[in-house]
Parts: structure tokens; C-alpha cells; sequence
């Protein structure tokens, strides 16, 4: 591997077009250590990224469910949202991060990732629960803001958190458990059919 070069790994990213040359690019700006480190655990980073994005898709979901139609169900708001980024997650790991592993049929595949990812609901509401219901972070009990930045910390990011980890440990060792399965094949330039002829 040539460290001055990240575009030979960035192939293996499945990246190709603009996406590509952009993380070359930011690659390049980057110290050779930090570089070469970032390349080894591409998967992890990956998976961090897919989960960047989620967590998004999660918050802008939660939000708009709990500031508008779901007032006074805050764990139904977190939870449909976690759901729907559930579904974004599922496909952007097994398309992109954990590509090339593999190892089951792809409905057992996706029966166990589906499974993993209501576990970890649970373990995203169990910090919101905790602030809501045990600890009394709720209006009246508190002001709307005190409670809006309980929600936010318990739920949004400590539950988050603590089901990232989960969802990284039980992917590895149940939904994608073995490496270079689907490896990557690169295009093979067609024949034209009036040459073989």
C-alpha cells in the first residue's frame, strides 16, 4: 500500500465518480499516519458514516413527530424514528459498509439485522425512559426547555451511543460474522461479439 496514494484503497470503498475523487482528496489533506490508519479500519468508519447519517434521518423524524403529532408520546416519537432509520441503516450497511462480508441467505441476513435493530430501540429508549419516568425530567416537574434538553441528551445521544456500540459488535459477529464474502468485482469490459466471430 502506498501511503502517498490513497486511490488504489479508495477503489475498495465501492466509491466511484465524485464521491471517489472528494475522499481521495480529503484523504490527501491528511497526515500518512492518521491516513493509513483511517484506510485500516475503513469499515468501522463506514459504519460510523452510515450511522452519521441515520442518526440524522432519526432526529429529523423524532422532531417531527414529537413537535407536531406525537406532543405527549415522546418514547412512540423516538421509537417510530429509530424504526424508519432502521430501514436507511439496513440497506446503506449491507450495500456499502459491510459489502464484502457476508456469509447468510440474505432473508436470514435481514431477519437478524431487523432483530439486532429492535433490541437496540430498546436500548436507545432505556436513557429517555429513565429521564422521563424515574428521574421526573418532564414538565411540570421541569421547565419545556429543561425537558427538551433531557430528551435530547438521554435519549437522542446517550441511547444512541450506547446502541451504536451494540449494533457495531452484533453485526460483526452475527449479521455480516465473515470477511470478504461478496468481494467486489471490477467491471470486465465487455467483448464485442463481431470480433469473436
Amino acid at each position: 500500500m502506498n501511503d502517498d496514494d490513497p486511490s488504489t484503497e479508495i477503489r475498495s470503498t465501492g466509491l466511484r465518480g465524485r464521491p471517489a475523487a472528494a475522499v481521495s482528496r480529503l484523504l490527501r489533506l491528511l497526515p500518512a499516519p492518521i491516513r493509513t490508519r483511517l484506510l485500516r479500519h475503513r469499515e468501522v468508519l463506514k459504519f460510523l458514516i452510515v450511522g452519521g447519517t441515520c442518526f440524522l434521518v432519526a432526529i429529523v423524524i423524532n422532531y417531527g413527530l414529537k413537535l407536531t403529532v406525537l406532543t405527549e408520546k415522546p418514547l412512540t416519537a423516538l421509537t417510530i424514528a429509530t424504526l424508519a432509520s432502521t430501514v436507511v441503516s439496513y440497506v446503506l450497511n449491507r450495500e456499502w459498509a459491510f459489502r464484502t462480508r457476508g456469509g447468510r441467505e440474505r432473508r436470514h441476513e435481514a431477519a437478524l439485522f431487523f432483530a439486532i435493530n429492535g433490541i437496540a430501540a430498546l436500548i436507545t429508549d432505556i436513557p429517555l425512559w429513565i429521564a422521563r419516568y424515574l428521574l421526573d425530567l418532564r414538565v411540570p416537574d421541569v421547565s419545556r426547555l429543561a425537558q427538551e434538553i433531557s430528551d435530547f441528551a438521554s435519549g437522542i445521544v446517550l441511547g444512541t451511543l450506547v446502541a451504536m456500540v451494540f449494533r457495531l459488535w452484533a453485526y460483526r459477529k452475527w449479521v455480516f460474522p465473515h470477511q470478504n464474502v461478496r468481494l467486489v468485482r471490477t467491471p470486465q469490459p465487455r467483448e464485442d461479439p463481431r470480433k469473436a466471430a
